[in-house]
């Protein structure tokens, strides 16, 4: 059901209810129009960074993206939204106008995006009827107006009726500074009050909800908000755009990011999707925290383990989430699920041994406070760091039950262990352990396993991997086989 004043529903004379759900301490900003007006370009453009997928397929965007613009005269945030009037054949059109229906309903001003090559479209007249009747101020923007020869372009969408007109060229970034100065006037002269956050206070953990098509990440975007904000469909491959979502729960403030599900280069079949994978992997490594999403249901699959490879080569903390709970064993008890689960696919679970798993259910919201609860010991486990001096005696006890092998007619010794510290604020530090040995070359792969293990039994740290760095003493010449005595190992 559409709210009121719905594109999709709405007459000419309907009026549009600005502002029913605006929560935000900073003024809204909304893109709207129909397809492939360029929308997008002009979000990323206003930005000042690349988020939206610009492509010239039509319904590229299919969910609200949402960004703070910081460095604005009057900071704000800035929505896209897909092509309102798209027809788009995998049944997303109605979803699509539902989610631009939101995005005006809480907008302050609306930038109304028309192509200039294209001239006036029924389409663009229909939403202009909508948009005059909003309570939100209105800038109409002409796109695709590239040089000052193609000016005339532009004359004929004044008869859409729209005081604020502007020319622009989101592909140049032609007239951009007077749409910057025209979107900080209209924002500075609102009656509406809005709260100065400041920049004082410590930057959100930014969290990538990652996994395969389908498993129900938006879905769990959506419950963990309460909101219908990502579109949610059993077609693999409804969310394209990674999108930031901000997020306050207990006084603590999140970025949750929802991502393309990941499929098979092999089963990529559109330019389009080859980019969004691309943009979920980047989201990966600017992520602080990754929820892995499972389907419980269907068990873990080939490629699970090959999105949990990226996530332990971006080297990240990481906590799997196995959704799709209900649907297990629905008949049996919480606790009886719980352990079949484990007795059927503990075993498929290896390839991220240091995650905690939560298991939950999006579409009931059940569990999601566990999720948190997960997050909250991940970010207290990272930061405490082990103490210097028990880090010393714990390794070296290991070493005397435990010696490592003889290679090259030498034995591994250890002079010194400490934990790096990573005074980072607002991301998650990874344990960086530096060991000063007498020859790097000699720490084999599996001993530093053996070494983590022993590590882990007494300080858990639950959802981080490790780093461990791996000094020879000073003075000291490469080993027999040519390796610098001075190297930095990965292993989780």
């Amino acid at each position: 059901m559409f709210v009121k004043g719905s594109i999709n529903s709405a007459k000419p004379d309907t009026p549009c209810l600005s502002n029913i759900m605006s929560t935000s301490s900073k003024p809204r900003v909304a893109i709207v129009g129909r397809p492939n007006v360029g929308k997008s370009a002009i979000f990323n453009r206003l930005a000042g960074r690349r988020i939206a997928i610009v492509h010239d397929q039509p319904g590229v965007t299919r969910d609200r993206i949402a960004t703070d613009v910081s460095k604005a005269a009057v900071p704000y945030e800035l929505t896209d939204t897909g092509g309102i009037g798209a027809l788009l054949d995998d049944g997303f059109a109605e979803q699509v106008r539902m989610e631009a229906d939101i995005a005006i309903n809480s907008a302050d001003l609306i930038l109304f995006a028309v192509d200039a090559r294209e001239g006036i479209h029924p389409i663009d007249e229909t939403l202009a009827a909508v948009l005059r009747k909003c309570d939100a101020h209105v800038i109409l923007l002409v796109n695709k107006v590239d040089t000052g020869k193609t000016d005339n372009d532009a004359a004929e969408f004044t008869a859409l009726g729209f005081e604020n007109q502007l020319s622009i060229s989101a592909a140049h970034g032609r007239n951009f500074g007077d749409l910057n100065g025209a979107i900080a006037d209209t924002l500075s002269g609102l009656d509406r009050e809005f709260i100065d956050e400041g920049t004082d206070g410590p930057p959100p953990v930014k969290i990538a909800i990652v996994g395969r098509p389908n498993v129900g990440k938006s879905s769990l975007i959506n419950a963990i908000l309460k909101d219908e904000r990502a579109i949610v469909s059993d077609v693999a491959g409804t969310t394209r755009d990674a999108v930031d979502v901000p997020y306050e729960r207990d006084s603590e403030n999140y970025l949750l990011i929802d991502t393309a599900g990941i499929r098979r280069k092999t089963n990529r079949d559109t330019s389009v999707e080859v980019f969004s994978v691309m943009r979920s992997e980047r989201s990966i490594r600017r992520a602080d925290l990754c929820l892995l999403v499972i389907d419980a249901s269907s068990g873990v699959v080939s490629q699970d383990r090959r999105i949990a490879k990226i996530v332990l080569e971006a080297n990240k903390p990481c906590i799997v989430l196995l959704n799709k709970f209900d649907l297990y064993h629905p008949d049996a008890s919480f606790k009886d699920r719980i352990e079949q689960f484990r007795e059927e696919l503990g075993d498929d679970l290896f390839f991220l041994p240091y995650a905690p798993k939560v298991a939950i259910s999006a579409k009931n919201r059940e569990f999601l406070g566990k999720i948190f609860k997960a997050i909250r010991e991940v970010v207290q486990a990272a930061a405490n760091p082990v103490p210097t001096s028990a880090l010393n005696k714990l390794l070296q006890f290991a070493i005397e039950r435990n010696p490592p092998p003889v290679r090259q007619n030498k034995r591994l010794k250890l002079l010194y262990a400490t934990q790096k510290r990573q005074d980072r604020p607002g991301l998650i530090p990874v344990p960086e352990y530096m060991l000063f040995v007498n020859y790097a070359n000699l720490l084999t792969r599996t001993y530093e396993r053996f070494l983590e293990n022993q590590i882990r039994e007494t300080y858990p740290m639950e959802g981080l991997p490790f780093v461990f760095q791996v000094k020879s003493r000073e003075g000291r010449n490469a080993g027999k086989d040519g390796r610098s005595t001075r190297s930095k190992k990965k292993f989780h």
